[in-house]
């Protein structure tokens, strides 16, 4: 006679965060009081990315993010790269580097007409840098974005606050130096991909083999990962997937929404607003 199975386990997938403290605390004392004490204190947690940016407060966020696993041993904690977190980590110098041992350069030759627009990076360090990391620390020439209709922090990422909050000015490359080391390693060790869950979606017209080996690799010999930052071309289920019953979960896209076995669950983490 066969062992009874263990009783499934409860699934937690929390959205972009974006550096605003109060609402993750919010937000966990929320799950903490909905669930049962058993299923919380087990539950597999899935963080989808973007801790960084917007916000003010991503030194605090990622301090609440590492302690997790002591004050919940029980629970797995599961910390998806987001494309803001990719950026972040290409510019303090903790990307992994590329599997054919090429330079960073590279990446920047598809993207190079938006150099003078966008402002990328030019301090010290940039002829090594990823040209997400070269975009994330710049300094952008327009000061407004007309597609969220707000004024850019620092750069086209909104980067200037996640430097504030490690004391450093916008774009300055001490901002290496002011990150704790327990900081850079969890930049370094987020993951791109777990199972079906990955920040922006799986792309509908790109080989799904492909687009899992870039992720499951971290294969940073691309510029511009589309799974972690692309908007309509990652938004449905690839055809691949279609005829299988797998879910597909992302954050990203700044809304709640639920399509048969695809979900999107970010219900804008990065506004000031009150939304959760």
């Amino acid at each position: 006679m066969s062992p009874p199975s263990a009783p499934p386990r409860t699934v937690i997938c929390v959205g972009d965060v974006h550096g605003y403290i109060a609402k993750l605390e919010s937000l966990w004392s929320n799950l903490q009081s909905a669930l049962p004490a058993d299923a919380f204190a087990t539950a597999l947690v899935i963080f989808l990315g973007d801790y960084n940016d917007r916000g003010p407060h991503t030194r605090r966020v990622l301090d609440f993010l590492l302690a997790l696993p002591q004050r919940h041993p029980a629970q797995r904690h599961v910390f998806l790269c987001g494309n803001h977190d990719l950026a972040f980590a290409a510019f303090v110098g903790v990307l992994p580097p590329p599997p054919d041992g090429s330079p960073f350069s590279a990446t920047w030759g598809e993207y190079l007409h938006n150099e003078e627009h966008e402002g990328w990076f030019r301090g010290p360090g940039y002829e090594g840098m990823h040209v997400q990391g070269r975009r994330w620390g710049g300094v952008i020439k327009e000061r407004w974005n007309p597609k969220k209709g707000l004024p850019y922090r620092g750069s086209i990422y909104d980067a200037q606050p996640t430097f504030e909050s490690y004391g450093v000015a916008h774009g300055s490359p001490d901002l290496a130096k002011a990150l704790p080391e327990e900081h850079k390693r969890f930049l370094r060790d987020m993951v791109w991909i777990h199972e079906e869950v990955v920040h922006a979606g799986l792309e509908k017209s790109i080989d799904l083999n492909e687009q899992l080996r870039v992720l499951r690799t971290r294969d940073t010999r691309v510029p511009k990962v589309p799974m972690l930052s692309g908007r309509q071309d990652v938004w449905n289920t690839p055809k691949d997937l279609t005829g299988k019953p797998t879910i597909v979960v992302s954050g990203h896209h700044g809304q709640l929404h639920i399509d048969g076995l695809r979900f999107i669950i970010d219900e804008g983490g990065g506004c000031k607003g009150d939304r959760k």
